[in-house]
């Protein structure tokens, strides 16, 4: 868990340098809830949802870091994740990407602890309620698929609020 918040906090230091105009935040945080369902069956999870992104090549790359821990009835997993997106500006107030990215997963299932690796595929529709953009909502839903033990797949969706931090010197 430590490394996910040193990952983030990198990756936001790293968008103040890499920001290309002052009118792109440094980074974007997004808080919110997730809810997974496992394709095989019926077991679904919920947990809360953190993740911070900046844009290293304005409107071809956004690169997101982020921590999503699932609950259920027997287990727990951390997801740990690092999508790559490209952006698509629909209009001052929204925005949609598509993004691809490798994730670790931490499961702790009946007392037994795993750790394995997981490919994830996200659409991310980001919208912003008034044109500054410093805050705003997005709904995330994706696909994972685990190359653990069981080649586990599951769907999900996340869905919060979004806090923009633009550089200081943004007119």
């Amino acid at each position: 868990m430590r490394f996910s918040f040193a990952m983030a906090f990198c990756l936001a230091c790293c968008g103040n340098v890499l920001a290309q105009t002052n009118d792109e935040p440094v980074v974007i945080v997004e808080l919110g809830g997730a809810m997974g369902l496992n394709v095989k069956g019926p077991a679904s999870s919920f947990g809360p949802d953190i993740a911070a992104e900046f844009t290293p090549i304005e409107n071809w790359l956004e690169i997101e870091a982020g921590v999503t821990p699932f609950f259920t009835r027997n287990s727990t997993e951390w997801g740990t994740d690092l999508l790559f997106k490209k952006p698509w500006t629909l209009s001052k107030k929204a925005e949609f990407m598509a993004g691809l990215g490798p994730e670790w997963l931490h499961t702790k299932e009946s007392g037994v602890t795993s750790n394995s690796c997981a490919f994830e595929a996200v659409l991310d529709f980001m919208f912003w309620p008034s044109t500054n953009r410093k805050f705003g909502w997005f709904v995330e839903p994706g696909y994972e698929y685990s190359f653990g033990r069981g080649h586990e797949r599951s769907i999900g969706i996340s869905a919060g609020l979004l806090i923009a931090f633009f550089p200081r010197d943004r007119h």
